[in-house]
């Protein structure tokens, strides 16, 4: 029975039943964002709230009854370990949002409205094309990280640099971080900006370097992209 329960909810192409509950849930989790649409708060977006909070938590005790078959080991180490997965815990944070917005608590913490987002991620595990692109920033995880920890540390010194030459333009150092990220990234909001020649100078340093950092990531990606497409092909 488990068995079956499995292979129609994590296995989206096995057969008609996952393939019909697969689209349910696709149906579901649009009908989600209908209320998010709307800054007003009509009785009708309360009753699309708890049925889909009623219906995501169906899905995620389907899930959690069947861990050990999703993770091939048939222990009970399988469901402790299933709530703890990223997905799991995005799963509960819409939730959590969801019964917020039903039963009306929390809705002065924009942290909570943030939690909605969360919902449209619940797509992803439907998408055979996400599914590839996930795969593909995982075999690339540790490459990716050293880009990453090469962009918060060039974001950093180049705040601290510009904190101090630019004291007049920016109160704070959280100012700093903030225009460094925006140049690191050629935004340029141009709502906080050096003005002295010294910081322009570090200014169009930081947004040069930049480039070649921000460009680095996109490179990894494409590479391994490039090399599943072979590997498919091949098999």
């Amino acid at each position: 029975m488990r068995k079956k329960l499995y292979q129609t909810v994590h296995i989206y192409d096995g057969n008609l039943k996952s393939v019909v509950y697969k689209y349910i849930m696709i149906f579901f989790i649009i009908l989600s964002f209908l209320p998010l649409v709307s800054k007003e708060r009509l009785p009708v977006f309360t009753t699309i709230d708890a049925l889909c909070l009623c219906v995501f938590a169906i899905d995620y005790i389907f899930r959690w009854v069947t861990a050990d078959y999703k993770f091939q080991k048939f222990h009970w180490s399988s469901f402790a370990k299933y709530p703890f997965r990223v997905i799991s815990a995005i799963d509960l944070l819409s939730m959590f949002a969801l019964m917020s917005s039903v039963v009306g608590l929390f809705q002065d913490f924009r942290f909570v409205a943030a939690f909605t987002v969360f919902r449209i991620i619940r797509l992803f595990r439907y998408s055979k094309n996400v599914q590839m692109i996930l795969d593909i920033l995982q075999r690339s995880k540790k490459p990716l990280l050293a880009v990453g920890s090469l962009a918060v540390g060039y974001i950093l010194l180049s705040a601290i640099v510009i904190f101090n030459v630019e004291p007049a333009s920016f109160d704070t150092f959280f100012d700093a971080v903030y225009w460094a990220t925006i140049s690191l990234t050629t935004v340029g909001y141009g709502d906080i900006y050096p003005v002295s020649d010294l910081g322009r100078i570090i200014a169009m340093l930081s947004s040069f370097f930049g480039i070649a950092v921000v460009a680095l990531p996109a490179g990894i990606v494409t590479a391994e992209y490039l090399n599943s497409i072979k590997i498919s092909k091949d098999e």
